[in-house]
């Protein structure tokens, strides 16, 4: 199971980005487990200054804006 990490304030593009993921990976039939992270001083730990913000497995893979639907499946499937 993928563990994957949408950081954001929980804007409506974060929580847009967490529905995206999860559509993903059903798609896939990948498993995923997706956390949700508010907190700024965490977010900031990531690296992160632009919102959202995606971490898969440990890896931050995208920051700022709403991913495309191709990087997503990239991403998941890696």
């Amino acid at each position: 199971m993928k563990q994957v990490k949408v950081l954001g304030p929980g804007c409506k593009r974060c929580e847009t980005t967490a529905e995206m993921v999860k559509a993903e990976a059903i798609k896939l039939g990948i498993a995923v487990h997706v956390e949700k992270v508010t907190d700024y001083a965490e977010i900031a730990r990531y690296g992160i200054v632009s919102t959202p913000g995606i971490v898969i497995d440990g890896k931050v893979v995208h920051a700022g804006g709403l991913p495309k639907a191709e990087d997503l499946a990239r991403w998941l499937a890696a």
